[in-house]
């Protein structure tokens, strides 16, 4: 019971991470009118899915998951630094450390484990990026979640952020939104399955228009999200 609970909590918008801000150049996307239908919203979120956070993040976050499992300092590192060596678009590398020390944060003063705390030394250290999907891993290790429902919380937190992102732009309704969420379960559940097989030797992304909407989205007049 309290594992589930734990689940609910960290895959919740209200717990305060800070990956709630993030568009992943979905806002420049709807700004430059490239995205401007539900059907383009939903192939933008599938290739994100596919293409670059399953064969990426999620793969990291794996590993990462099962250093911590096996307390191998070594293995959440080498994920830690796969995954920023991966990042090539600087302001993405940016937000990553930012949100996973706001995590990190947060998971200290909520579950107060001696993990925590090592990993802000090694932050303190310069031996840790402290990356969002790193520190989502080990926390969810902590709070008792398996690898699976870990990794699906990560997704779902993702993909909720990203519509709540296309509300807020106007692309979407709520409705509309829970239909998409819906609609993309079995996406969300082949990310999983594909990304778990996955070395972090090959880890890879291929998502240029959206790699490039993230270059762009400082230029932006206007801008609701930091990414």
């Amino acid at each position: 019971m309290n594992n589930q609970l734990a689940l609910m909590q960290l895959a919740d918008s209200f717990f305060p991470s800070g990956s709630f801000t993030l568009s992943h150049g979905l806002e420049y996307l709807v700004q430059t009118k490239q995205i401007k239908t539900v059907v383009e919203l939903q192939n933008f979120l599938q290739i994100l899915l596919l293409n670059k956070i399953g064969s990426c993040d999620l793969v990291a976050l794996i590993h990462g998951y099962r250093g911590s499992q096996q307390n191998n300092w070594q293995l959440i590192q080498n994920a830690d630094r796969q995954l920023f060596s991966q990042t090539l678009i600087e302001k993405n590398r940016q937000t990553q450390q930012k949100s996973g020390r706001a995590l990190l944060m947060v998971a200290q003063e909520t579950w107060q484990d001696k993990k925590l705390e090592q990993l802000q030394q090694k932050i303190a250290a310069k031996q840790f990026y402290c990356l969002h999907p790193i520190v989502f891993a080990v926390v969810a290790e902590i709070a008792g979640i398996n690898e699976q429902n870990t990794a699906l919380a990560f997704l779902h937190n993702l993909i909720t952020g990203l519509l709540g992102a296309a509300i807020r732009l106007g692309v979407i309704g709520h409705i509309q939104a829970q239909k998409t969420l819906l609609f993309l379960t079995s996406d969300i559940t082949t990310t999983y399955q594909q990304a778990k097989t996955l070395k972090l030797s090959e880890i890879w992304s291929c998502t240029p228009t959206i790699d490039l909407a993230q270059m762009q989205h400082q230029k932006l007049q206007t801008r609701l999200f930091a990414s």
